[in-house]
This record gives C-alpha cells, structure tokens and sequence, in this order.
C-alpha cells in the first residue's frame, strides 16, 4: 500500500495492518498459509504453461474442474498433499518444488467482475 494512501486511511480511524495481526495467526499459521498460497500459485502458473485449461488438467489428475480450481485458489478444503502431488502430476520436479517452497510470494492483484 503507497503510505499516502495509509495516511489518509488512518486519518479517517482505519487501522493499517497485516492480515496475520487482523486474524491474530501465530507466525506458523501464516507460514502455513503462506507455503499453501505458493504452490498454489506455482500449481496455476504451470498449467499455464502447459497451456492446460482447468478441465484438460483435471482429466489428467483425474479429478474434476472445480476441484483444480480450488487447488489454485487455495481453498481450506485443499491440502498441502494434494497441491504437490498435482504439481508432479503436471510434470513439476524436485528442484522446482523446493524453489516454489523457498520463493517470496508475489501478492495477486484482486480482479473485479463487470
């Protein structure tokens, strides 16, 4: 967030701060969601480039589409298994695991619907 922007939030009586501060998570919480939110995003960013669409990827998992979209968006219902076993499945390696695993996270701008 620019500090601008924090500034006038602030001034209004908003109360700036992190999303583990919000929920009070414990530094292995967020850690946790943190590994979850990378592979989730490394599991997105190869079917990508696979040029693989949600459905194709399901059948090749052998699970179903909404299923792989709720890999990708991390849902709490999505384990951490399931997200490395479907990054070999799409022909992820080792080496690549472990650096998806070391990455920084790059926080997703939010989309909006017209």
């Amino acid at each position: 967030m620019h500090e601008d922007k924090r500034k006038r939030l602030e001034a209004k009586g908003f109360r700036v701060g992190t999303v583990a501060e919000l929920l009070a998570l414990s530094p292995e919480e967020e850690e946790y969601i943190e590994l979850k939110l990378r592979l989730a995003d490394g599991l997105r960013q190869r079917r990508a480039e696979k040029q693989l669409t949600q459905g194709e990827a399901a059948k090749m998992m052998k699970s179903s589409q909404s299923r792989i979209a709720k890999m990708e968006a991390a849902d709490e219902t999505v384990s951490l298994d399931l997200l490395i076993r479907s990054l070999f499945a799409l022909g992820t390696w080792r080496d690549e695991l472990a650096r998806l695993i070391k990455s920084k996270r790059v926080p997703r701008a939010a989309s909006r619907s017209r």
